[in-house]
C-alpha cells in the first residue's frame, strides 16, 4: 500500500495532461505514491491522453473514467474512494497548484501528527475582480460561520489523513467544504494551513466563474445547518417552534380575555390573525423537528454509521475509521 495517493479530478484539460503527468513525475520521483487522476467525463480527448500517460508511466499512474460530467466533488470523492496511502492528497489539474507543494504538505501531516494540512494560496494568480474579491468574501463568511479559521478554502491543494476524509462523503459542490466537515470528526487544532504556491494557468480555459460564489453561499447554508444540528434538529426547529408558539399563545390568550372579560370585537383584529399564524407555525417547526431528528437517526443507523471517531486503541481490535 502506498503511503500517499494523490488524488486529481480533471475535466477537459487536454492541453494540461502531458505538463501535469510530467510535473508529477518529476516531484514524486522515488517516492511510495499513487497518482490517481480521475476524468470527469471529458469530451475533449483528455481520457485517450490520460491512458496515454498511464500505459508509459507505470502502474503508479492510475486513471479512472467517469462515465459523464458529474462535477467536481464527485470526481474528488471517486478518487478518494480509490486512494490507499495513509495521506490523501487532493489538487487541482490545471498546474496552478504546484506539484512540488505535495511531499511538504504530507510530511507536515505525518511529522506533527494533524489530519489536515490546507494549502492557502497567499500570492494568488488570478483576476482581481472576478476570482480574488468573490473569494474574499467566500472565505470570510466560511469562516465565521463554521469556525475553522483557513484563509483560502478554494484552495484544492491539500493534505489528509485518510483514515479521517474516509469518514465523510461528499455531495454536490462540497469539496471546498472539506476541512469544515472535518471538523466534526477531529479537533480544529488538527487542521493547519500553510503558504503554497500558486502559478497562472497557461493553458486550456478556466472552468469557474462569478456565479459560482452564489452557490457556495447557499452551500454554506447547509453546511452550518449540517455541522451544529447534524445530530439534534429538534434543537434548531424546536427552539423555534416553541418561540413561536409561546408569541401566538400570548396573542390568542389575550384576545380571549379581552374578548370575554371586556367584550370587545376581535374578529376583525390583526392580531387575531398573526396570533393563529404564530401558533400553527410553531405547531409546523415542532413537527419539523420531530421529523428530522427520526431522519437523522436513519441517517446514521441506516448507513452504520456512529455519532463518535475512534482515533486508535490499546489493547482492543477497534478499526479507526468511523
Amino acid at each position: 500500500m502506498p503511503r500517499i495517493s494523490v488524488v486529481i479530478p480533471l475535466y477537459n484539460e487536454i492541453d494540461n495532461v502531458t505538463p501535469l503527468c510530467d510535473a508529477l513525475a518529476a516531484a514524486l520521483a522515488g517516492e511510495d505514491v499513487e497518482i490517481i487522476i480521475v476524468d470527469d467525463g471529458s469530451r475533449d480527448g483528455s481520457a485517450a491522453a490520460l491512458d496515454r500517460e498511464a500505459e508509459a508511466r507505470g502502474d503508479h499512474f492510475k486513471m479512472i473514467h467517469l462515465q459523464r460530467n458529474f462535477g467536481q466533488t464527485a470526481a474528488m470523492q471517486a478518487g478518494i474512494d480509490a486512494a490507499q496511502g495513509e495521506v490523501i492528497v487532493t489538487l487541482d489539474a490545471d498546474l496552478q497548484n504546484d506539484p512540488l507543494d505535495i511531499l511538504p504538505l504530507a510530511e507536515r501531516l505525518l511529522a506533527e501528527n494533524l489530519d489536515v494540512v490546507a494549502g492557502w494560496r497567499k500570492n494568488r494568480q488570478d483576476g482581481l475582480l472576478l476570482r480574488k474579491i468573490p473569494s474574499r468574501i467566500a472565505n470570510r463568511l466560511i469562516r465565521r460561520l463554521t469556525g475553522v479559521f483557513l484563509h483560502d478554502y478554494g484552495c484544492t491543494l491539500k493534505a489528509y489523513r485518510s483514515s479521517v476524509l474516509k469518514g465523510v462523503r461528499l455531495y454536490g459542490e462540497m469539496h471546498r467544504f472539506i476541512p469544515a466537515w472535518l471538523s466534526t470528526l477531529t479537533y480544529t487544532d488538527r487542521i493547519v494551513e500553510v503558504p503554497v504556491r500558486h502559478h497562472p494557468r497557461r493553458a486550456g480555459k478556466s472552468k469557474y466563474g462569478i456565479s459560482r460564489t452564489f452557490r457556495v453561499l447557499v452551500d454554506l447554508l447547509f453546511v452550518k445547518f449540517f455541522l451544529g444540528y447534524s445530530q439534534r434538529p429538534m434543537h434548531f426547529f424546536g427552539v423555534i417552534g416553541l418561540f413561536s408558539l409561546f408569541i401566538g399563545s400570548g396573542m390568542l390568550i389575550y384576545l380571549f380575555i379581552d374578548k370575554f372579560a371586556e367584550g370587545a370585537a376581535i374578529s376583525g383584529r390583526p392580531m387575531l390573525i398573526a396570533g393563529v399564524l404564530f401558533f400553527l407555525a410553531g405547531l409546523q417547526f415542532l413537527n419539523t423537528g420531530i421529523v428530522g431528528e427520526m431522519l437523522s437517526r436513519i441517517y446514521f443507523e441506516g448507513q452504520g454509521k456512529t455519532t463518535y471517531v475512534v482515533r486508535r486503541a490499546v489493547h482492543l481490535d477497534v478499526p479507526p475509521e468511523p
